[in-house]
C-alpha cells in the first residue's frame, strides 16, 4: 500500500469516528466548470442583496488561493435530519436550525480532525472550513464523489439524501482522489414544481433572490416585498420544501447529534403561540441557534408577514 493510499484510508476512518456520515477526497485545483456558472449567476443578480457573494471570486474557484500549496480537498457530510418534526399546523423552521448552530459543533470536530492529521501523518498545512469562507462546498462534495448537485442545487447523496451540512479540510498533501458519480435526478422535476416562488430554474440553477430562505434569513430589510405575499407556505425561517419533496430523501435517517435536538417548545408551538412570542421566550427556544442570525426583530417581521397572508 502506498503512503497516499494509507493516509487516505486513515483520513476516511477518522471522519467516520468523528461522526461524519461520508468523506470524499478530490484534487485541489481550479474549478473550471463552476467559473462561468458563478459569474453568470452573479451577473444576473440571483444573489439578491447578498453582497458577500460577490467577494473573493477567485478564492471561491481556486483552493490554492485559500491555502498555499494545497494539493487535496477533503469533503465531509454531517447529518442533521431530525428525529421529530414540528407540528404540521405551525409556522415552520428549516430543519437545519432546530438545534444549536452547526458552525461551532462541526468546527470543533474539524479542529480535532486537523490535530489527528498532524499527529498521524505529519506537519501538513491543513485549513478547516464550514460554510464561513469563500468555498463552493457543493462543487467540492460533487468532485469528491459524495453525490450530485440536484435541480434544487442541493448536494444529493444516493444513500441518504440531502439533509447534510458540508465541510472541508484543504491541505498541502497529495492523497488518493475519488471519482464523481452520476447525476440521478433524471427527468424528475418534483422540486421545480413544488417551489412556491418559482426559484428553481432549468439547468440546476436556483435564483437565490426568489428563495423563501433568502427572504426569511438573508434579507435584512424591515419589510418583505408585497409581491411574494401568500407564497411562503408558513415558513418563518428558511424553507425545506425542495428537500422535503425530493424522492431521494426517503432514504434520510435521523441524526445522532444531541446538540441538534430542538427545544420542545419549537416542536409544539402553534401559530398563535409564535405570534405572541416574547424576546425572553425567543432567547430560550433559540439559545445558540442559527435562528439568532435574524435576531428577534427578524423573526417577528417574518411571523407578521405570514400572519397577514
Amino acid at each position: 500500500m502506498s503512503l497516499r493510499e494509507q493516509f487516505s484510508q486513515q483520513i476516511k476512518s477518522e471522519a467516520l469516528r468523528l461522526g461524519f456520515s461520508f468523506c470524499g477526497i478530490s484534487k485541489a485545483e481550479y474549478l473550471e466548470e463552476e467559473a462561468p456558472r458563478l459569474e453568470k449567476w452573479l451577473n444576473q443578480n440571483m444573489h439578491g442583496k447578498m453582497q458577500y457573494m460577490e467577494n473573493h471570486f477567485d478564492k471561491r474557484l481556486d483552493p490554492t488561493k485559500l491555502v498555499e500549496g494545497s494539493k487535496s480537498v477533503i469533503s465531509l457530510m454531517y447529518n442533521y435530519f431530525p428525529q421529530k418534526e414540528q407540528r404540521y399546523d405551525s409556522f415552520k423552521i428549516s430543519k437545519y436550525a432546530y438545534g444549536q448552530d452547526y458552525h461551532q459543533i462541526i468546527k470543533k470536530k474539524l479542529k480535532e480532525f486537523a490535530l489527528f492529521i498532524h499527529e498521524n501523518i505529519g506537519e501538513v498545512n491543513a485549513e478547516i472550513f464550514v460554510d464561513s469562507a469563500p468555498v463552493l462546498d457543493r462543487a467540492w462534495a460533487k468532485k469528491s464523489g459524495l453525490g450530485w448537485i440536484g435541480k434544487n442545487s442541493m448536494l444529493i447523496n444516493p444513500k441518504n439524501g440531502s439533509f447534510f451540512f458540508l465541510a472541508e479540510i484543504i491541505l498541502d498533501l497529495e492523497l488518493n482522489y475519488d471519482n464523481e458519480i452520476k447525476d440521478y435526478c433524471g427527468s424528475c422535476t418534483t422540486c421545480v414544481e413544488a417551489c412556491p416562488t418559482n426559484a428553481i430554474l432549468p439547468n440546476n440553477v436556483v435564483d437565490g433572490s426568489k428563495c423563501i430562505s433568502y427572504f426569511t434569513i438573508e434579507l435584512k430589510d424591515e419589510i418583505i416585498p408585497n409581491e411574494v405575499k401568500g407564497q411562503f407556505n408558513d415558513w418563518m425561517f428558511g424553507c425545506d420544501i425542495c428537500q422535503d419533496v425530493c424522492p431521494w430523501n426517503r432514504f434520510s435517517k435521523p441524526h445522532n447529534e444531541p446538540l441538534f435536538n430542538p427545544n420542545e417548545k419549537l416542536l409544539k408551538y402553534s401559530k398563535n403561540e409564535w405570534k405572541e412570542i416574547t424576546e425572553e421566550i425567543y432567547q430560550e427556544i433559540f439559545k445558540k441557534s442559527p435562528v439568532k442570525r435574524t435576531k428577534f426583530k427578524g423573526v417577528k417581521r417574518n411571523i407578521g408577514f405570514l400572519s397577514k397572508d
